[in-house]
């Protein structure tokens, strides 16, 4: 089986909703922010002790922007006629929610501004959030609004986010006597 196709070679692209689209397009740039995202999680997980409940969870969350780039994918070139939908559910972004609470529970209040770099994990999440929040970013500018996919990209950071510092307390050194 050949992997190239040579429909692309023009500049444009197919999409899940039928039709061609420009490479340019604001939906492939979403689904290329979100296919940056998948990655920049798979490097996390890499970084990551496997196997592991945080590997499992980052699997978990990259199966999940199959999802939610289908979805987007979906979005219909002509907007007189519906496309296909894939399902970015309300539970879904609940997931995301637990996991946000089960990492970031015993850490108290967010009182400053958080220093990537701290271990290789830690900055490989921060890395991910940030691609995550481009997305965001590409989606919002998307019209129109994709029903859950915005919750879950802003969720989606936060886990992130949260995954990163608890990355950063589990790996700090220990102080040293006077300091």
């Amino acid at each position: 089986m050949k992997i190239y196709t040579r429909r692309g070679d023009d500049g444009t692209t197919s999409l899940r909703g039928g039709g061609r689209v420009d490479k340019s397009s604001a939906v492939v740039e979403v689904l290329g922010a979100l296919d940056e995202a998948q990655a920049a999680l798979g490097v996390a997980r890499a970084a990551s002790t496997r196997p592991g409940t945080l590997d499992e969870l980052l699997v978990g969350v990259e199966r999940d922007l199959w999802v939610v780039m289908a979805e987007v994918a979906a979005v219909p070139v002509d907007t007189a006629r519906p496309g296909p939908r894939s399902t970015v559910t309300p539970e879904m972004v609940a997931a995301l929610e637990s996991a946000i609470d089960v990492h970031a529970a015993g850490r108290g209040r967010i009182t400053g501004f958080a220093v990537p770099g701290e271990n290789r994990l830690a900055a490989a999440l921060d890395f991910a959030r940030t691609v995550v929040r481009r997305a965001e970013r590409r989606l919002v500018a998307l019209e129109p609004a994709n029903g859950h996919v915005l919750a879950y990209l802003n969720r989606l950071s936060d886990l992130c986010w949260t995954l990163a510092r608890e990355s950063e307390d589990r790996h700090l050194p220990a102080r040293e006597e006077g300091s």
